[in-house]
């Protein structure tokens, strides 16, 4: 199928025509033209401004889970301890991605469903297990839940931990980041979510202490993120540069600047709510526990009696695509992902609307 009439998958999101506009110019080497470099050096403040950091932002060519790759590669050694933070698939994996590369790895879990909570538990565990990193998941797409990225950083800074490394690649553009504030070291993000580009590029914050890490660590291979600390500046990144997905992704942080932050933010969070309205409304349950913070980017609920396989056929007949999961929750949880250019009114009313239509008998 060449596209979705009525999407509501939670990334890759529905691409505007002026985001889709921006690559059709027939872009020349970015690694010989001064414009490629004007062109990078402003995108990296806009995303600046979106993660909330003075630091570095170093964007790469590649889907957001090269982020997380190119984070852990570069920060961590062989033996090194991390603490991963784990209220769904993606912080598991973070844990699973330290210990392949050789780290000590120690597991914080939560239900899949619940998000951070009895923070002297995440103390303990920090004192008792001096981890070099911490890593946390900010929206757990999968679950549809927002962790207390503030709360974590300030247990971070206070007990001396050098590293947290937080995913937030279903977040920036859609709800608040403060990587400064925060103390948030290498904050991920990517291009295909909130920011409604195509899924080509990711991008991640670089503190001054991630930076000396990345340095003594000296990693090489191709996520290496050591070659585009200094690339700004000289010119020399270590791969060809993907212009046309950067020109993408500057418009489409355009597009939020125009909007505003705050105006943004807003329309997450209204969109959020009257979709979860609505899906209650229906008789539906919704995944995430009493008391977990749901993310304004995407909503998760429990498959209904009907099953996700006649579900999927019903909806789909009548144009709307919904969000399936992996995992324990394949065939359990679907999801809604109203973020970036699917986080309008409209568009979700007319998804609910077919929805609910799917679910009579």
């Amino acid at each position: 199928m060449e596209k979705y009439t009525l999407s509501m998958v939670p990334g890759p999101v529905a691409v505007p025509p002026s985001i889709r506009e921006a690559a059709m110019t027939d872009y020349g080497s970015g690694m010989m033209e001064p414009e490629y470099l004007a062109d990078y050096r402003q995108t990296e403040r806009l995303l600046q401004h979106l993660l909330g950091t003075r630091s570095r932002v170093v964007i790469q060519t590649g889907e957001g889970m090269l982020a997380l790759w190119t984070a852990l590669k570069s920060a961590l050694a062989p033996g090194d301890k991390v603490l991963a933070i784990s209220t769904g698939m993606f912080g598991s994996g973070f844990a699973e991605m330290a210990a392949a590369i050789g780290c000590q790895v120690q597991t914080l879990a939560y239900p899949f469903n619940e998000t951070v909570h009895d923070l002297p538990r995440l103390e303990r565990a920090i004192r008792d297990f001096r981890p070099v990193m911490i890593t946390l998941v900010h929206c757990e797409t999968p679950s549809g839940t927002l962790n207390p990225a503030r709360e974590i950083g300030e247990i971070k800074r206070r007990l001396g931990v050098p590293l947290l490394c937080m995913d937030t690649i279903s977040g920036v553009g859609g709800v608040p980041v403060l990587a400064d504030d925060w103390h948030v070291d290498m904050a991920l993000g990517a291009s295909q979510k909130c920011l409604s580009a195509p899924p080509s590029l990711s991008f991640l914050s670089v503190s001054d202490e991630a930076a000396r890490r990345v340095r003594q660590v000296a990693y090489s291979g191709y996520e290496a993120l050591l070659p585009f600390l200094d690339a700004p500046e000289t010119g020399n990144f270590p791969y060809t540069p993907y212009w046309q997905g950067l020109a993408q992704l500057k418009r489409a942080c355009e597009a939020i600047e125009e909007e505003g932050l705050e105006a943004c933010f807003e329309r997450h969070r209204s969109v959020a709510a009257y979709c979860r309205q609505r899906l209650e409304g229906m008789g539906l349950q919704l995944y995430p526990a009493p008391g977990a913070v749901n993310s304004p980017t995407v909503t998760a609920v429990r498959v209904p009696e009907i099953g996700w396989q006649r579900l999927d056929e019903r909806t789909r007949a009548r144009g709307l695509v919904l969000g399936n999961n992996f995992g324990e929750l394949g065939g359990k949880v679907f999801r809604l992902g109203h973020m970036g250019s699917q986080a309008t009114p409209r568009l979700v009313a007319d998804a609910l609307d077919i929805l609910e239509d799917a679910l009579r008998p």
